[in-house]
């Protein structure tokens, strides 16, 4: 047996952490004194704690781990490589959006050496006014956090897909996401998600057709605030209004690259001429 101090130095988690997972049901000691409450482990117990530690540096939350130490034996080994591969895939993703901020910091330093304002990327956003043409669309409509965007999208777009493949439906062109709160709330946000299609049914509506200011944009989604801000100040010097919820039409599919520069956007904002 070791004594907290002792597995505390062992696996370099401090006396203090262990006793808070001993509290929350991550790894208990496998013998308190009754007399004194020292605690002591057991030698077999440091393949758990380095285990546990493995999964941290993962970057699996703790409750997470603990949902994994809960898990039956049958099976563990394959529903552990599945979590791992999911975790692996949204740090590859944390990864990528790292390296074109380093990418994007870079060219502003650059630019600011040479005298350019960093913002002046904006001028090359460009604008134009366009008429849509009705769509049928098959949609799914959520309230999502800004923490559940990156991996919502996917999942709900891969049920559209699913009932489309399932129902043998029409698809007629790429994803679309329409966002219908009218302010920004980090707790939830009223977002649609569509995909057109040839058939009417159950699950179905039309989005009419109308005038849009519209921008086509290549870049990593997270600078589509950029678009946004461009659109708005364009209709607001142009006479314009908007007249409706704005959305965006995904023409690359962003399972397709690996990188987020590659990606393109348009963005839609429903106007009218200002009275």
């Amino acid at each position: 047996m070791l004594s907290i101090g002792e597995f505390s130095k062992i696996c370099e988690v401090s006396t203090k952490t262990l006793r808070y997972y001993d509290e929350i049901g991550l790894i208990h000691p496998d013998e308190i004194n009754p007399e004194n409450g020292y605690r002591y482990y057991s030698i077999k117990q440091l393949t758990k704690i380095l285990f546990i530690n493995r999964l941290k540096s993962y970057h699996f939350s703790l409750e997470e781990i603990k949902d994994i130490l809960e898990w039956e034996q049958d099976h563990f080994e394959e529903k552990l490589s599945t979590a791992l591969n999911l975790k692996k895939r949204k740090l590859q993703e944390k990864l990528r959006t790292y390296e074109y901020t380093l990418k994007q910091l870079n060219s502003d330093v650059l630019n600011l050496e040479k005298g350019i304002s960093m913002m002046s990327y904006l001028n090359k956003i460009e604008v134009q006014l366009v008429e849509t043409k009705p769509m049928n669309i098959l949609y799914t409509r959520q309230m999502l956090s800004s923490d559940d965007y990156t991996f919502g999208y996917g999942k709900y777009f891969s049920k559209l897909y699913e009932t489309i493949a399932t129902e043998k439906l029409t698809l007629l062109g790429t994803p679309i996401t329409i966002y219908h709160s009218e302010e920004y709330n980090p707790a939830g946000n009223d977002t649609e998600f569509a995909l057109p299609i040839e058939e009417i049914l159950n699950g179905t509506r039309e989005l009419r057709e109308g005038l849009c200011a519209k921008s086509v944009y290549k870049g990593p989604y997270s600078e589509l605030t950029s678009v946004y801000a461009k659109l708005t100040e364009w209709i607001e010097n142009e006479g314009y209004e908007m007249v409706n919820s704005p959305y965006e039409k995904y023409i690359t599919d962003p399972t397709q690259t690996t990188h987020p520069e590659d990606l393109v956007t348009e963005v839609y904002f429903p106007v009218k001429k200002r009275s």
